[in-house]
Protein backbone atom coordinates (compact mmCIF):
# COMPACT_ATOMS: atom_id res chain seq x y z
CA UNK A 1 0.00 0.00 0.00
CA UNK A 2 1.21 3.28 -0.96
CA UNK A 3 0.59 6.54 0.94
CA UNK A 4 0.16 9.75 -0.84
CA UNK A 5 1.58 12.75 0.74
CA UNK A 6 -0.61 15.71 0.65
CA UNK A 7 1.14 18.96 0.18
CA UNK A 8 -0.24 21.73 2.14
CA UNK A 9 0.29 25.07 0.64
CA UNK A 10 0.44 27.27 3.65
CA UNK A 11 2.77 30.14 3.77
CA UNK A 12 3.16 32.75 6.36
CA UNK A 13 3.36 36.28 5.15
CA UNK A 14 5.14 38.72 7.31
CA UNK A 15 3.12 41.86 7.77
CA UNK A 16 4.09 45.08 9.42
CA UNK A 17 2.65 48.50 9.88
CA UNK A 18 4.38 51.07 7.75
CA UNK A 19 2.97 54.31 9.06
CA UNK A 20 5.78 56.60 8.02
CA UNK A 21 5.79 55.76 4.36
CA UNK A 22 2.11 56.43 3.79
CA UNK A 23 1.83 59.74 5.68
CA UNK A 24 2.89 62.94 3.92
CA UNK A 25 5.66 64.90 5.58
CA UNK A 26 3.43 67.93 6.14
CA UNK A 27 1.17 65.85 8.40
CA UNK A 28 4.13 64.66 10.43
CA UNK A 29 5.40 68.21 10.84
CA UNK A 30 1.95 69.44 11.82
CA UNK A 31 1.68 66.73 14.49
CA UNK A 32 5.14 67.62 15.85
CA UNK A 33 4.24 71.30 15.96
CA UNK A 34 0.98 70.52 17.70
CA UNK A 35 2.74 68.28 20.24
CA UNK A 36 5.40 70.88 21.11
CA UNK A 37 2.82 73.64 21.42
CA UNK A 38 0.81 71.60 23.89
CA UNK A 39 3.76 70.50 25.98
CA UNK A 40 5.69 73.77 26.14
CA UNK A 41 5.39 76.27 28.97
CA UNK A 42 4.90 79.92 28.24
CA UNK A 43 6.48 81.75 31.15
CA UNK A 44 6.57 85.49 30.97
CA UNK A 45 9.27 87.26 32.94
CA UNK A 46 7.99 89.04 35.97
CA UNK A 47 8.88 92.63 36.56
CA UNK A 48 7.80 95.71 38.37
CA UNK A 49 5.33 97.83 36.48
CA UNK A 50 6.52 101.42 36.70
CA UNK A 51 5.20 104.27 34.57
CA UNK A 52 8.22 106.51 34.18
CA UNK A 53 7.78 110.21 33.60
CA UNK A 54 8.70 111.65 30.22
CA UNK A 55 11.67 113.96 29.76
CA UNK A 56 12.88 115.65 26.60
CA UNK A 57 16.49 116.06 27.75
CA UNK A 58 17.11 112.52 28.97
CA UNK A 59 20.19 110.53 27.96
CA UNK A 60 21.14 106.88 28.09
CA UNK A 61 23.21 105.73 31.11
CA UNK A 62 25.44 102.69 30.54
CA UNK A 63 27.20 102.02 33.83
CA UNK A 64 27.20 99.52 36.66
CA UNK A 65 24.80 100.92 39.21
CA UNK A 66 22.21 100.03 41.81
CA UNK A 67 18.64 100.19 40.58
CA UNK A 68 16.14 101.44 43.15
CA UNK A 69 12.52 101.25 42.03
CA UNK A 70 9.66 103.07 43.72
CA UNK A 71 6.17 101.94 42.66
CA UNK A 72 2.99 103.98 42.61
CA UNK A 73 2.14 102.56 46.05
CA UNK A 74 5.54 103.75 47.44
CA UNK A 75 6.96 100.20 47.64
CA UNK A 76 10.75 99.94 47.40
CA UNK A 77 12.69 97.46 45.25
CA UNK A 78 16.45 97.08 44.93
CA UNK A 79 17.43 95.35 41.67
CA UNK A 80 13.82 94.07 41.40
CA UNK A 81 13.78 92.56 44.91
CA UNK A 82 11.53 94.02 47.64
CA UNK A 83 13.45 95.90 50.29
CA UNK A 84 12.77 98.03 53.37
CA UNK A 85 14.20 101.49 53.94
CA UNK A 86 16.58 100.14 56.61
CA UNK A 87 17.97 97.50 54.25
CA UNK A 88 18.22 100.13 51.53
CA UNK A 89 20.30 102.31 53.86
CA UNK A 90 22.92 99.58 54.32
CA UNK A 91 22.97 98.76 50.60
CA UNK A 92 23.45 102.42 49.68
CA UNK A 93 26.27 102.73 52.22
CA UNK A 94 28.00 99.72 50.64
CA UNK A 95 27.53 101.19 47.16
CA UNK A 96 29.03 104.49 48.29
CA UNK A 97 32.17 102.68 49.50
CA UNK A 98 32.72 101.24 46.00
CA UNK A 99 31.77 104.51 44.25
CA UNK A 100 28.79 102.92 42.48
CA UNK A 101 26.13 105.19 41.05
CA UNK A 102 22.42 104.81 41.70
CA UNK A 103 19.59 104.67 39.16
CA UNK A 104 16.24 105.73 40.55
CA UNK A 105 13.16 104.39 38.74
CA UNK A 106 10.16 106.16 40.18
CA UNK A 107 6.56 105.72 39.10
CA UNK A 108 4.98 109.03 38.20
CA UNK A 109 2.23 108.32 40.76
CA UNK A 110 4.71 107.78 43.63
CA UNK A 111 4.92 110.36 46.38
CA UNK A 112 7.59 113.01 46.14
CA UNK A 113 8.37 112.52 49.83
CA UNK A 114 9.65 108.99 49.19
CA UNK A 115 11.88 110.21 46.36
CA UNK A 116 13.32 113.00 48.50
CA UNK A 117 13.91 110.52 51.35
CA UNK A 118 15.95 108.24 49.07
CA UNK A 119 17.77 111.19 47.50
CA UNK A 120 18.79 112.57 50.93
CA UNK A 121 19.87 109.09 52.01
CA UNK A 122 22.15 108.84 48.98
CA UNK A 123 23.66 112.27 49.59
CA UNK A 124 24.18 111.47 53.26
CA UNK A 125 25.99 108.18 52.50
CA UNK A 126 28.10 109.76 49.73
CA UNK A 127 26.81 108.13 46.55
CA UNK A 128 28.81 109.79 43.75
CA UNK A 129 26.04 109.95 41.13
CA UNK A 130 22.25 109.65 41.27
CA UNK A 131 20.36 109.15 37.99
CA UNK A 132 16.59 109.29 37.52
CA UNK A 133 15.11 107.00 34.86
CA UNK A 134 12.73 108.62 32.39
CA UNK A 135 11.16 107.83 29.03
CA UNK A 136 12.33 109.69 25.98
CA UNK A 137 9.15 109.07 23.99
CA UNK A 138 5.58 109.00 25.28
CA UNK A 139 4.15 105.51 25.75
CA UNK A 140 7.42 103.74 26.65
CA UNK A 141 7.02 101.95 29.96
CA UNK A 142 9.56 99.64 31.59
Amino acid sequence: MRFKRLKRRTSLEKSYLDATMKVPLIDVMFNLLFFFMLTSNFIFPTGIKVMLPRAVTSEVVNAEHLIVTVTGQDLLFLNEKPITIQELTTQIADAAKFKRSLLLKVDKNASLGRVVEIWDLCREKGVPQINIATNQRPGENL
